[in-house]
Parts: structure tokens; sequence; C-alpha cells
């Protein structure tokens, strides 16, 4: 998941933080209630400005709380943004997770439900995206932020290899190896979520999914549909060629 930061051409949208009676954060919520906050707060701002331009006092006005209360928190802005980072990270783990784990039995429906979380409005959003590429875009940094978010990934990638080997076997497919079509789709994953980002007006969350189906019907045409708009490409290709 991962370019420099490009703010969104559309406003983004508030994420909603506990209020008083008169609208403004309370002052005596938990510790995990402000920390939340201040995480909303810094995606909100690494979204608009990147994160060069997202400080601490860019995330306290965002999030209505003072400057000694993020520095109580998260000490300084590094580590508000690595907190930020594993707060994502997170998320999008226990959200694969958990449709991996209410999907049918079958390793075909398991993978599609990994497959259809990477698009689901909770995660895939153009302001969640933006702080993604932010992030994988530092130069300085990279390596740091890797290394919080390599383990959840290697997870992934060795859940959906296991998953590409069930189907393989059950299909006798002969080919590609397993390997390549894991790593396929994780860079898939990532290439989709950028073009979502880049390109909201004519690339979405469901033409992103049917793009990762039609790869997943290529490579086990048996276990997986070709979606309709890629058959109709598919067609009007070869009435071009034709």
């Amino acid at each position: 998941m991962r370019c420099q930061s490009a703010s969104p051409d559309k406003p983004m949208q508030e994420t909603a933080t506990p209020t008083s009676v008169t609208g403004k954060p309370r002052r005596t919520e938990p510790k995990t209630v402000r920390r939340r906050q201040l995480i909303e707060a810094t995606i909100d701002s690494i979204a608009q400005y990147g994160i060069a331009g997202t400080t601490m006092s860019t995330v306290t006005e965002i999030a209505g709380l003072s400057l000694g209360l993020a520095n109580f928190h998260f000490q300084s802005k590094q580590n508000l943004l690595e907190e930020t980072l594993k707060f994502l990270a997170r998320e999008h783990h226990d959200h694969w997770r958990r449709a991996y784990g209410n999907a049918g039995l079958s390793a075909r429906d398991k993978l599609m439900a990994i497959v259809d979380s990477h698009f689901e409005p909770k995660i895939c959003t153009p302001r969640k995206l933006a702080v993604w590429y932010a992030f994988f875009g530092e130069g300085g940094r990279r390596t740091v932020y890797r290394a919080l978010v390599d383990a959840l990934d290697d997870e992934r990638f060795a859940l959906s290899k296991r998953l590409c080997s069930e189907i393989a076997r059950e299909g006798g497919y002969p080919g590609p190896p397993v390997d390549t079509i894991a790593h396929t789709l994780e860079g898939l994953y990532d290439g989709l979520w950028l073009n979502i980002l880049m390109y909201p007006d004519t690339f979405d969350r469901d033409a992103a999914r049917a793009k990762v189906q039609a790869y997943l019907a290529m490579a086990f045409p048996l276990h997986f549909e070709m979606p309709k708009e890629a058959r109709a490409e598919a067609a009007c290709r070869a009435e071009k060629l034709g």
C-alpha cells in the first residue's frame, strides 16, 4: 500500500468524535478515546496537507484538542505518525481477517473474501488511501514505516499463497506458480488502490474488484468467473482486431 501524498479533489469527510452536549470534544474522555481522536485527526491532516505539512498543531486543530494533550499522549510528531500507521495497518488486518473467518469453507470463497475486504468502504476511502501512499512516499523513513506493517502483510501473503495452493490442487492447474499468483495479488491491491486515489471520477472500488477477479479467473478459470466488464472489454478488443 503505498506515493507521495496527493490531496483528494473532493472534501474529506470528518470522522465523528465523542462530543459533549455543547458539541465540543469532552475533556474527560478515557485515554483510548483521546488517542483515537488524535489518530483520526492525524489521518485527516495527512490527507489534506501531506506528512511534511502535518504538525502537532494541525492535528490538534482538527481534533479540537490542546497541544499539551497531544504531547502527553504521543510525545512527538514522529511517534504520532508511527502510531497512526500502525492503527491503519491493524484496522486493515482485522478487517480482512474477519472477512476470511466469515467466508464459506472453500478456499475459493476465503480468497475472494480477502480480495473483497481490500475494497470495502470502511478501508478503501480517498482519505485513507492518501495517507497510505503518503507514508510509503517518504523516502527517508520508508524502511521504518515498512517495518511497522511487514508482519501483517506477510501474514496475508502466506494465507493467500496457501489458499491459491488449495485451489490449484483442486483444479489441477498447471501454472503459474502459486507464489507468483499470491505476489501478483499483493501488487494488484497496491496498484488498484493508487488508481482509485488518482482517478476517482473514472475508477472506483467495484472496477478495482473486477480487475482482481478477472486476474483470478485467468489463473483459476474453473473456480472464478470472468466479470462481465472484462468479457465486454475482451469482445471489444477482438472486434477491433478482427
